[in-house]
């Protein structure tokens, strides 16, 4: 069976809380990532990069059902991760745009 991932365009945005800004960020596209691959992306990334993400996502637990804030650095791992593992490129996920991650 072949891997597939890519980008969710919603027809209504998902709203986010940042705990950290304290407010809730609204999104119009995601990616939904398995549990044990994100991870594994978590565990791949820079000390720099896992700072970051920790700041956009405070004390959020990495389960199924759980939504993050998703950043250009997170972009980049995930990006990585399923190039170097799949040889799939999610080229829409590093152009810039404001997304979410969902655990699946």
């Amino acid at each position: 069976m072949s891997k597939k991932i890519e980008m969710v365009l919603e027809s209504s945005p998902v709203n986010v809380s940042h705990d950290t800004y304290r407010r809730e960020c609204r999104y119009t596209r995601g990616i939904h990532i398995e549990e044990q691959e994100f991870k594994a992306i978590l565990d791949a990334m820079c000390h720099d990069s896992r700072l970051y993400f920790d700041f956009h996502n405070p004390r959020k637990e990495i389960k199924k059902g759980t939504y993050l804030n998703g950043h250009s650095g997170l972009a980049q791992s995930i990006y990585k991760y399923y190039k170097t593992n799949y040889d799939i490129e999610i080229n829409e996920l590093i152009n810039g745009k404001d997304f979410y991650v969902k655990i699946i």
